[in-house]
C-alpha cells in the first residue's frame, strides 16, 4: 500500500478547501437570490437544501463508499447529475429577466461542482494509497457481464434477427473491456514492450548475420513457495504412524499424550490420546499429596490371629458373667480399639477356650 506524501497531503488539503469555499460562496448566492424571490428566508434555506444541499448529500455518500473501496449505487451516481440540474431550473423559474435567468442557472452550479469534485479527489486518494478502484472494477464487471449475455445470444437464441442483433451488441460491448483499469493497462504496456524488443532483437540480427534467439512468451513457472507447515505434512504422510508420534514426542518431549495428539492433528495425523500413550510405553501419572496443616494418619497395621477372640473374652471376664454382649463389644473398642458385633461376641462366648499343649506331655494338655 502507497502512502502520500506530505506535499501531496498538503495539496489535497489546499484543493479540498478552495473547493468547499467554491461551494460555499455558490450556495450563499443560490440562498440570497431565493430571498429576493420569495422574500421568505426560511423558503430561501429549503430551495438551497433541495438543490446543492442534496448534491453535497451524494457527494458525501460518494465519498463514503469510496473510502471503504465500495462502488456508489446507480441512484447516488444519477442523482449527482439530476440534483444540479433541478437546481438550476428552479434558478430559472424564480428569475424575472433573461439575463437574472442565467445567473441565477449557474449559481447553483458551483457547490453541486465541489460535491463531485470532492468525491472524485477522494476516490483519486484511495485508488493511489490501495490500488483498487471499486468504480472501474464495478463498470468492467457490468460490461463483462452484457458482454456474456449477448455472446450467449448471438450463439444459442432460435430467433436469426435476435442473434444478429445480439452479435453487434456484444461487438459494440468488447471496445468498453478494461476501460479505466490501470493494471490492465500496464500489463498491455509490458506485453507490447517485450514485442518491441524482440522486434529489434530479430531486425538488428537479421542485419548484421546473427543467429535470432527464440525468447519464450511466457515467463519461466517459478515454484510457489511452501510453508513449514505443509512441508511437514507432506514429511508426515510419508512416515509410519508409531514413527511419527515418536518424532513429535521428540521434540515435545514434555507434552502430554492429549498435547501430542492434537499436535498432530494439525499435520493431518488424526489419532487419539490413547494410541499415543500406547505407542510411547506410558503410564498414568502417579500423584503424592501432601499437606502441612493435616494430621499424620493413624498407621493401622493387621491384628494378628486370635486377638478379636482374646479381646473379648477379656472383656467379658472383667465385666463378670452377667454382662451383656453390647457392653462387651463397647468395652472392647474402648479398651482394643476393635469394633466386633454383638452376634460376633455371643459365638465367642459360646465356645470353649481351646486346651494349651503342654511340650512336656507330647503337646497334650
Amino acid at each position: 500500500m502507497r502512502t502520500l506524501t506530505k506535499g501531496q497531503i498538503a495539496v489535497l488539503a489546499i484543493a479540498a478547501a478552495l473547493m468547499a469555499g467554491v461551494g460555499g460562496f455558490g450556495a450563499w448566492g443560490t440562498y440570497t437570490n431565493a430571498v429576493e424571490a420569495f422574500h421568505r428566508e426560511a423558503t430561501a434555506a429549503g430551495v438551497v437544501a433541495a438543490g446543492e444541499g442534496l448534491t453535497l448529500i451524494l457527494g458525501l455518500v460518494m465519498l463514503l463508499r469510496t473510502m471503504l473501496g465500495q462502488s456508489s449505487p446507480a441512484v447516488v451516481r444519477l442523482g449527482m447529475w439530476l440534483a444540479p440540474v433541478s437546481a438550476a431550473c428552479v434558478g430559472i423559474t424564480i428569475a424575472g429577466t433573461a439575463r437574472e435567468a442565467a445567473v441565477y442557472a449557474v449559481t447553483p452550479l458551483a457547490m453541486s461542482g465541489a460535491a463531485e469534485g470532492l468525491s472524485f479527489v477522494a476516490r483519486s486518494v484511495v485508488v493511489f494509497t490501495t490500488g483498487v478502484d471499486a468504480e472501474t472494477m464495478r463498470r468492467n464487471a457490468d460490461v463483462a457481464r452484457q458482454l456474456a449475455f449477448h455472446r450467449a445470444v448471438a450463439e444459442g437464441h432460435p430467433g436469426k434477427a435476435q442473434r444478429k442483433l445480439a452479435r453487434r451488441r456484444y461487438w459494440r460491448l468488447a471496445r468498453y473491456v478494461g476501460h479505466g483499469d490501470a493494471e490492465l493497462g500496464a500489463g498491455l504496456v509490458d506485453v507490447q514492450r517485450h514485442r518491441v524488443r524482440d522486434g529489434a532483437d530479430a531486425a538488428l540480427a537479421s542485419m548484421y548475420g546473427a543467429p535470432v534467439v527464440e525468447r519464450s512468451q511466457k515467463d519461466p513457472a517459478t515454484p510457489r513457495p511452501v510453508s513449514a507447515t505443509e512441508a511437514l505434512r507432506a514429511h508426515f504422510a510419508g512416515m509410519d504412524l508409531d514413527d511419527a508420534i515418536r518424532l513429535a514426542h521428540d521434540a515435545r518431549p514434555d507434552a502430554a499424550p492429549a498435547e501430542l495428539a492434537h499436535l498432530l492433528g494439525t499435520y493431518d495425523i488424526h489419532v487419539d490420546a490413547v494410541a499415543v500413550a500406547l505407542v510411547l510405553g506410558r503410564k498414568p501419572a502417579e500423584y503424592e499429596v501432601e499437606r502441612d496443616d493435616a494430621d499424620d494418619a493413624q498407621q493401622v497395621n493387621a491384628l494378628p490371629r486370635g486377638a478379636k477372640t482374646a479381646a473379648i473374652r477379656e472383656a467379658a471376664s472383667s465385666l463378670g458373667k452377667d454382662a451383656r454382649a453390647e457392653d462387651i463389644v463397647r468395652a472392647v473398642a474402648e479398651r482394643h480399639q476393635i469394633e466386633v458385633g454383638e452376634n460376633y461376641v455371643r459365638a465367642v462366648l459360646s465356645r470353649k477356650p481351646k486346651a494349651k499343649r503342654d511340650p512336656g506331655n507330647g503337646g497334650y494338655a
